[in-house]
């Protein structure tokens, strides 16, 4: 045992040298297997263990007898304890999860911090080869692709490491008895309630009898052959996403043509990471979810709308955006700002501003140029009365740009500028006296837009915020 979980730890080069590690215990034979086992490794590394027990509150006083054995186990081997309580029930019902589900982020949460914090540098947890295979049916059962069946990984980049990953449940429960060490027995691992006990007691078993003696084997090691694969397409969609996906915060973008002209496989990674770049993580995303996606960017035109899981998915053009759901509401939308000249009118959304001066008209090649990608506009300022305001688009919105012959809607102008209509919602416009004087991207109306003749302009400039 020993032995098997050191390779583990250098395999995936768990632990440096000096290291503050904690040991997340339930008092459950895993976890109390692997606390005994670090304790035995740890002058290799110096490590500085710390144990930690969350108590749920699920199961009255048998979580409370838990958590004392768990902080006497700590007391024993001279280690510091920290533990949390947490009515996981109440928490459950308040953000609609499932029991499992809000245990397991309660647990993160409380490890997290440790880490976050720098109070620990690795936290430990007691996840088995078992736990790999029943993870891997699960997923599999739920539509997962091959990451999903990577499963379990044995080290992540949050800080968590799992050294008995390459260790059957069975196995370590016959290590503690021949060291005669005591654990707790938690009476929910038998409430076929939860989806994961009917898999561990009911479908495994079942599986193993009457199909593959060597099932949770077989799991086991296609959840090491997809870590394998993903190790090298996590590399590859890191090349993808730096070119391809579009990031301005909380929104991705990425153009429909790139996913349809790239291999299928690379395609739905490159998904996959865009999506979870917009939702923090990929739970509750399965094979579906992305081909529904794919799907909606297939046809050479269109647009559409669809949602995943923490995510809406918004076709325009030969655009996507992936955002978190409730970013279009209406109070986000509409805006009106005064203007005072000179000026800087910073847009909502914190990502542009509009520069105001007033200039005197000095001669120039052109009274519209391009700075830093950015257009700049000339008015003139001897012809604009009234107070100026910056508004967004609204729908009904007309005037007559200086390039055009006569009045025209401005969401015709979006269309034939291929506008995506996610970016049309705040689009600015300035106007004076309820008519519109100048729009982004436009420019200036017919009839005050600069000419050599002008004796002094306004220039409108949007700029980085």
């Amino acid at each position: 045992m020993i032995a098997r979980v050191l390779q583990t730890i250098e395999r995936f080069r768990m632990f440096q040298t000096g290291q503050r590690v904690g040991v997340a215990v339930s008092g459950g034979a895993d976890s109390v297997c692997l606390l005994h086992v670090l304790f035995e490794l740890a002058p290799r590394w110096n490590l500085h263990l710390h144990v930690m027990h969350v108590n749920h509150r699920l199961r009255g006083e048998e979580s409370c007898e838990d958590a004392r054995f768990v902080e006497q186990l700590a007391a024993q081997l001279g280690l510091a304890f920290s533990q949390a309580q947490v009515d996981v029930a109440a928490l459950a019902r308040e953000h609609g999860e499932n029991l499992e589900e809000a245990a397991r982020n309660e647990r993160r949460r409380f490890f997290g911090e440790f880490l976050r914090s720098g109070q620990l540098d690795r936290v430990a947890l007691g996840h088995t080869r078992s736990d790999q295979a029943e993870t891997v049916l699960f997923r599999f059962l739920r539509g997962s692709g091959s990451a999903g069946l990577a499963g379990i990984r044995p080290v992540t980049t949050e800080g968590f490491v799992r050294p008995l990953i390459g260790v059957e449940r069975g196995e370590i429960e016959q290590f503690l008895r021949d060291r005669n060490i005591a654990w707790r027995q938690d009476s929910s691992n038998a409430c076929l309630d939860f989806a994961r006990n009917r898999i561990r007691h009911e479908l495994l078993p079942m599986l193993q009898r009457e199909w593959n003696p060597a099932i949770s084997e077989m799991l086991a090691q296609t959840a090491d052959w997809a870590l394998e694969e993903e190790s090298y397409w996590e590399a590859e969609i890191d090349r993808l996403a730096g070119e391809f996906l579009i990031t301005k915060a909380p929104v991705v973008l990425v153009r429909t043509d790139t996913l349809r002209d790239l291999p299928s496989a690379a395609a739905r990674r490159l998904l996959r990471r865009a999506i979870e770049t917009v939702k923090g993580d990929l739970r509750a995303i399965d094979f579906a979810h992305v081909a529904a996606v794919l799907n909606l960017a297939s046809q050479p035109e269109g647009d559409g709308r669809l949602q995943v899981p923490g995510v809406d998915v918004y076709r325009s053009f030969e655009w996507l955006r992936l955002a978190p759901p409730g970013l279009d509401n209406l109070e986000n939308r509409n805006f009106r700002l005064p203007v005072s000249i000179p000026g800087r009118i910073p847009l909502p959304g914190g990502s542009t501003s509009i520069l105001l001066e007033l200039i005197e008209n000095k001669p120039v090649t052109e009274l519209c140029d391009s700075r830093y990608n950015k257009i700049v506009h000339y008015l003139n300022w001897d012809r604009i009365s009234g107070a100026l305001e910056v508004r967004n688009w609204r729908p009904g919105d007309q005037y007559r740009p200086a390039d055009r012959s006569g009045e025209e809607k401005i969401k015709a102008l979006f269309q034939q500028a291929r506008i995506p209509l996610w970016e049309r919602r705040s689009w600015p416009v300035m106007t004076s006296a309820e008519k519109i004087v100048w729009a982004r991207q436009f420019g200036p109306a017919a009839s005050l837009a600069a000419t050599p003749e002008s004796r002094v302009l306004l220039k409108v400039q949007e700029i980085p915020a």
